[in-house]
């Protein structure tokens, strides 16, 4: 087969040998060049001294930087969070000495290019540390995986100016827009980083503002809402700000966004304002015990945008809208530890003196290290005559919910079966009269 000629060969084939040819001219121009060979001694002594450097700081830094395990104030939080840049040492002090020798051999021989390879080189390492060890967030792992690496890569082998003017020119339209691949890439890192850090700081904020006991709880569940919208809000002002992208653009996407909540996404802005109007007025908050008109009863555990979740005492999670709040009627049972009133139902015998009963078992109710005085004591009443006893029930205020980890009626039913039996007073069982009309069956047959 006869071989090509320049010009049928593919543009990205020529354009690859070209490169090619000019590495080659470059590789034999170092080796060949005394210059070269000074840097590339520069370059080696610049690295062992930051190698020692490294092996003699790093420990220092370590011990300096490591605060006690139990300790979590906002400075030990900073040296924990400087501390994690620790592996960065060893390159970055390579890259800076690199730059000193840099400068001497441009000063000595009017060139630099081997040393600056060498630096460029640190860079990439730098950068390959910091996303392989450093980074742990999963988003800014992968960001920093398949954008930064190879664009440190890029650099150091100082094609960064070709690939950047390639992806400048290479435009994506997308309808009346259109973006260049490089506004893209520059979008996605600048994007990735100003959330990053807008989710640190929705992360520290939220640990500060759960740490204010002071607070009602309806208050802080607020403060935090506001405290994430504000940060995100003020994330994507400075992206689209650092980005050069006019807000005014995005006015035919507000208007769609506008329409969408007018009509699909009713229920879901609904459900938000409804949530805003449960912080603000503090009707049910995060520990409260509820009961809705649908059934659904347990204790708020945590309050979104869009809806509360329950949890019932079988440990199952109940998500219910924030409209329904609002719209259906809710019974709380609990706020912020108030107190609930529980009866607990017995019956006693026909022979019994029933006047001496309510003060036997209010006395024995009243021992109950649960049971409270105020706003009443346990008060025992006669609910009625029934079939086989005389029915009573005994009423008591606690702190709580009887059901779950409390169990009260339990234990005020034990204390009264035991002052009945103490009292000798008996506790009924049904009784039931059988009547045979007739000849009574012969069962020895």
């Amino acid at each position: 087969m006869e071989n090509l000629s320049v010009d049928q060969q593919p543009e990205i084939l020529v354009q690859a040998l070209s490169y090619w040819d000019q590495g080659l001219a470059i590789a034999k121009e170092w080796v060949l060049s005394p210059a070269a060979w000074s840097q590339f001694a520069l370059l080696v002594a610049a690295f062992l001294v930051a190698l020692w450097i490294s092996r003699r700081l790093r420990p220092i830094l370590t011990k300096l930087l490591t605060p006690e395990a139990e300790n979590n104030s906002v400075f030990a939080k900073a040296r924990r969070f400087v501390l994690q840049f620790v592996p960065l040492l060893l390159p970055l002090l390579a890259f800076a000495l690199t730059g000193v020798g840099e400068n001497i051999t441009r000063s000595v021989f009017g060139s630099g290019a081997v040393i600056a390879f060498g630096k460029r080189v640190f860079l990439f390492l730098a950068v390959r540390i910091l996303v392989k060890e450093v980074i742990q967030d999963p988003f800014m792992k992968v960001l920093g995986k398949y954008l930064l690496i190879p664009l440190a890569g890029i650099y150091a082998l100082g094609l960064l100016g070709p690939v950047m003017a390639k992806l400048d020119s290479t435009v994506i339209p997308l309808g009346n827009l259109s973006f260049s691949l490089l506004f893209l890439a520059r979008f996605a890192i600048v994007g990735g980083v100003i959330f990053w850090l807008g989710r640190w700081s929705n992360t520290q904020s939220t640990a500060f503002i759960k740490n204010q006991s002071e607070m009602r709880p309806a208050m802080r569940e607020l403060a935090l809402k506001a405290s994430e919208i504000a940060i995100f809000g003020i994330a994507f002002l400075l992206l689209m700000n650092i980005m050069g992208i006019s807000l005014t653009s995005l006015a035919v996407l507000g208007g769609a966004i506008g329409v969408g909540l007018g009509f699909g996404l009713q229920k879901i802005a609904s459900n938000f304002i409804s949530g805003v109007i449960l912080l603000l007025e503090g009707q049910a908050t995060v520990g409260d015990y509820v009961e809705l008109d649908g059934g659904e009863a347990g204790t708020i555990v945590k309050m979104t945008a869009r809806a509360a979740i329950l949890e019932t005492f079988d440990g199952r999670w109940i998500v219910v809208p924030n409209e329904d709040f609002i719209t259906t009627r809710v019974v709380n049972f609990s706020d912020s530890g108030s107190a609930n009133r529980y009866e607990a139902p017995f019956s006693v015998s026909y022979d019994t003196d029933i006047n001496k009963v309510p003060e036997i078992i209010e006395a024995a109710v009243a021992k109950l290290e649960f049971v409270l005085d105020d706003p009443d004591g346990p008060d025992c009443e006669l609910r009625g005559f029934g079939d086989s006893g005389i029915d009573f029930a005994v009423e008591f205020w606690v702190n709580g919910i009887d059901d779950g980890k409390n169990k009260f009626t339990p234990k005020v039913l034990f204390a009264v079966w035991n002052a009945l039996k103490d009292n000798g007073i008996e506790i009924p069982y049904p009784h039931r009269v059988v009547e045979f009309k007739g000849q009574i069956p012969d069962i020895a047959k």
